[in-house]
């Protein structure tokens, strides 16, 4: 399940990044200092680019961290995760008893060569049926986080459709810490407060329809 780990960790959160925002982030910022920087993107946008390109840029760690919808998602996610793996570990701890009590038996000459063979044979379509099980239930959680990811790659997209409806930003890039080809950033241009805010309303109108 370590693969599978993996992918509920990142897997969730790289939607945030495909499509919709560039390759960047950043976190550490409060809340004060997202809502400040966002006032000030609208009168400072006109500036931003040459050419007369408007840009701006929303904090993905930001995002991942208020955006109440992922948070939930992300939270059944693990749940779900972590589910499996004591259910998996419960049935490996049953088979290795199973086999233990097999070689104390064996080791007793409490066992025909009949009996040992059939218990040999039935340890061994065990440990077949277990991986099956583990393929079977880590593919289960996979098809599930992908509808997820799904399903937030459609409300960013409508979100954002109706967020820049007046086309005040040639370009949306992302930022994330430790992980931006951005070497520079004006924080006039966070849009990181507004997108959030309008994000989760989105996410409170839609539970409550």
């Amino acid at each position: 399940m370590r693969n599978v780990q993996q992918t509920v960790k990142n897997g969730c959160l790289i939607i945030l990044v495909t499509g919709l925002f560039a390759a960047c982030g950043q976190s550490g910022k409060t809340a004060n200092n997202a809502n400040n920087t966002a006032a000030s993107t609208a009168a400072n946008a006109g500036k931003a680019g040459d050419g007369g390109l408007r840009i701006a840029y929303v904090d993905l760690d930001s995002v991942e961290a208020r955006y109440e919808y992922f948070k939930e998602k992300k939270a059944e996610l693990e749940k779900r995760q972590q589910a499996i793996d004591n259910e998996l570990k419960a049935n490996v701890r049953a088979l290795q008893n199973e086999a233990a009590d097999f070689q104390r038996r064996a080791n007793a000459n409490q066992l025909t060569q009949s009996e040992g063979e059939a218990a040999q044979r039935s340890l061994m379509e065990k440990q077949q049926q277990l991986e099956a099980k583990r393929q079977n239930l880590s593919q289960q959680y996979m098809e599930q986080e992908a509808k997820f990811n799904e399903d937030l790659q459609k409300r960013l997209d409508n979100f954002l459709k109706t967020f820049n409806a007046d086309k005040k930003y040639s370009f949306i890039f992302s930022y994330r810490a430790g992980a931006s080809n951005i070497l520079y950033k004006d924080e006039a241009l966070d849009i990181t407060a507004p997108v959030i805010e309008g994000l989760n309303k989105a996410s409170d109108a839609k539970t409550n329809e």
